[in-house]
């Protein structure tokens, strides 16, 4: 982070520099909100192959949660297998279910709640935690809420912006100072994760790297 530049336009320009090497990232992928739900509580812990893996095995439950829900939980816990912790996550998969039968499986109905009340409410599911809440607010309700990831974290505190120790702190920061925009929210959280997988990993391959000309590592 230069010396000059305001905390707005470091995020700004993180952004663009990512955006201009990676383009468009298209997240999250799925078919249907109630897969990206599904998807956001297995990938906890795990990489994306193995959730793949899982939801292939889901399909057929997938467009119908009312159906999913009458699962066993033995059984759900086999198809989810590849997820790793499967036994915890089909608990979690159940417990979500049973907020949701609330609104008879509808996102419509949800989408009634207050913005806040629904964050709120997803944290009060069991296993249901702030990342994965502000998973489903951004991809299947689209509010604007910045998703303060390991890789968010790692990238900012490589760069030299000063980060929170707290998963809320890190998030409201960055919701104070780039736009309020749902989908750019979307696609910067989608392009620090790329840029995470890429470039800066735990031990970073810094050659090539799109933020080298900004990275307190290297300036």
């Amino acid at each position: 982070m230069k010396a000059n530049e305001s905390i707005d336009e470091t995020y700004l320009n993180i952004y663009e520099l990512l955006y201009e090497r990676y383009g468009p990232q298209y997240w999250w992928p799925a078919d249907t909100p109630f897969e990206v739900v599904i998807g956001a509580i297995l990938v906890h812990h795990t990489n994306w192959a193995n959730v793949e893996r899982s939801l292939e095995k889901l399909a057929p439950y997938l467009s119908d949660p009312e159906t999913l829900a009458r699962l066993p939980e033995e059984t759900l816990a086999k198809l989810i297998r590849s997820s790793g912790f499967y036994r915890v996550k089909a608990k979690r998969i159940r417990a979500f279910l049973r907020w949701f039968q609330q609104y008879d499986y509808e996102f419509q109905r949800v989408k009634k709640v207050h913005q806040e009340n629904i964050r709120e409410e997803l944290l009060q599911i069991y296993g249901i935690g702030q990342e994965t809440a502000d998973v489903i607010l951004l991809y299947v309700f689209h509010i604007p809420v910045f998703i303060a990831d390991r890789y968010a974290r790692t990238i900012f505190q490589r760069i030299g912006i000063h980060v929170p120790r707290t998963y809320d702190g890190l998030r409201k920061q960055v919701e104070n100072h780039f736009p309020k925009d749902a989908n750019l929210l979307n696609e910067f959280h989608a392009l620090l994760v790329t840029h995470g997988k890429t470039y800066c990993k735990k031990t970073p391959i810094c050659d090539y790297c799109p933020l080298r000309t900004m990275c307190s590592r290297l300036v």
